[in-house]
């Protein structure tokens, strides 16, 4: 866990930062919002930053959104501070600690962020293999392609091949290739000098230096433009990278794993993904089961997500009913382990008595899951389905389709991608155009408005 505390409030953050550092928390101190960005520009970065709330947080967080820094903010400050207080949450901060320091709550905070981080939670031995291999090349230095469908948890199973390495003490950094315009990657990848380009205010260290000593994760490799590849596999194969507008190449020591949602070996066959990269990621495979296969995982997981949600959501505990745990471990569940998490995220909320049953546990359209047979279900599906076509357009089912998953996916697009069948660069070009038309689309963490 890296910490970065932004301020002084007479001391009181220095203390937070000794309980932080106790609770093993690595932290680094900046006076102010330009020194936390000179931080998070240099490559140290952050998983954490605790802000004093008298500083602007709101012109803080269009910095880092300028800048496409993607860091959780907090803030901190006095309890008298109410107002300043809601400014902040209003502005974005995730959360407002008061001062002085409680230990407690600064320990749930700093496990709030690794638990974000993803937990591995297993039982099926269909999975059970997966994580046995991990553990097991988890101390080489060899790059590992981790596939699977979306959802299924490659990256929680990527930060496990981490936390077992030997770089287990150094920084593991993730970036979605597929999140990030094709004309910034490259300098999300290897960072730029002041002046590159339009809009580099400053230098900037990449991924490759800020996983320096540790890991990197590409997630998503499969939609990186061929031209960047040809870029990519210099870094892996000689360990230097190029700054884009640099003048000399930049040692690195880290190692890589990288993640797939598509079959790469059908990508090169097309031209679409390069094989001697692929060869190079493609050191060991872990193959991830989706959660259908696992069925053993689906109640451990729901067990698991139960909770979570009931303590973050301040509900009593409760089981599920024998009727409930049947539904869900009939239930295809074509989002795998992300769509199993909301949906008992929902439970969680609408249930009542003193277990969840079944007609707590809802599709995001709000209809009821069943505890039926998967060709009973798929009959049921398939009748309705056809009857909401009829008398419809082509292109407005296919709009609907494409929000509607969008909205499934609480607006990831890399996930409504993979479900759709179409790549991440269709789905955006799609969305433009429905922007452009005037109709609403949401964006990640976000449902289709009403």
């Amino acid at each position: 866990m890296r910490l970065l505390i932004v301020g002084t409030l007479g001391g009181q953050l220095t203390t937070a930062s000794k309980i932080a550092m106790q609770r093993g928390a690595q932290v680094t101190h900046a006076d102010d919002i330009e020194g936390a960005m000179r931080v998070l520009r240099s490559g140290r970065g952050a998983d954490l930053v605790m802000v004093d709330v008298s500083l602007n947080i709101g012109g803080f967080l269009d910095q880092l959104h300028s800048e496409r820094v993607h860091v959780p903010i907090v803030a901190c400050g006095v309890e008298a501070d109410a107002q300043a207080a809601v400014a902040a949450i209003r502005a974005g901060a995730k959360e407002y600690i008061p001062l002085p320091p409680d230990p407690e709550l600064i320990a749930a905070v700093l496990s709030a962020v690794a638990q974000e981080r993803g937990d591995l939670i297993y039982r099926d031995e269909a999975m059970a293999s997966v994580v046995k291999l991990a553990e097991q090349v988890a101390p080489s230095d060899a790059s590992v392609l981790i596939t699977g469908e979306s959802g299924t948890g490659k990256e929680v199973i990527a930060r496990h091949v981490h936390r077992c390495s030997n770089r287990a003490n150094k920084p593991f950094i993730s970036i979605n290739c597929a999140a990030i315009p094709e004309h910034l990657l490259e300098s999300e990848l290897f960072g730029h000098e002041k002046g590159a380009f339009t809009g580099a205010v400053a230098r900037r260290i990449g991924k490759f230096e800020e996983a320096d000593g540790g890991t990197l994760l590409l997630d998503e490799i499969s939609e990186m433009d061929v031209r960047l590849q040809a870029k990519l596999l210099r870094a892996i194969q000689e360990r230097v990278i190029d700054r884009v507008g640099g003048s000399r190449p930049v040692p690195v020591n880290i190692r890589i794993l990288a993640t797939s949602n598509r079959d790469l070996a059908e990508s090169v066959r097309m031209g679409q993904f390069r094989e001697d990269l692929l060869f190079r990621l493609n050191v060991v495979n872990l193959k991830l089961p989706p959660l259908r296969e696992r069925p053993a995982d689906i109640l451990e997981l729901a067990a698991f997500f139960i909770e979570h949600y009931s303590e973050a959501n301040g509900m009593p505990q409760r089981n599920l009913s024998v009727e409930a745990r049947q539904a869900l471990t009939t239930n295809p569940w074509p989002g795998n382990v992300r769509e199993l998490e909301n949906t008992m995220h929902r439970a969680v909320l609408l249930a009542q008595g003193p277990e969840i049953g079944v007609e707590a546990i809802r599709m995001p359209d709000g209809s009821p899951i069943a505890a039926r047979g998967p060709a009973e279900r798929a009959a049921a599906t398939a009748e309705a389905v056809t009857r909401s076509f009829v008398g419809r357009t082509v292109a407005d089912v296919e709009r609907d389709l494409i929000l509607d998953t969008l909205d499934h996916c609480l607006g990831n697009r890399t996930h409504a991608a993979k479900i759709l069948g179409i790549s991440i660069r269709t789905l955006r070009n799609k969305l433009n155009q429905y922007t452009d038309e005037g109709v609403p689309v949401p964006g990640p963490g976000e449902v289709r408005p009403a």
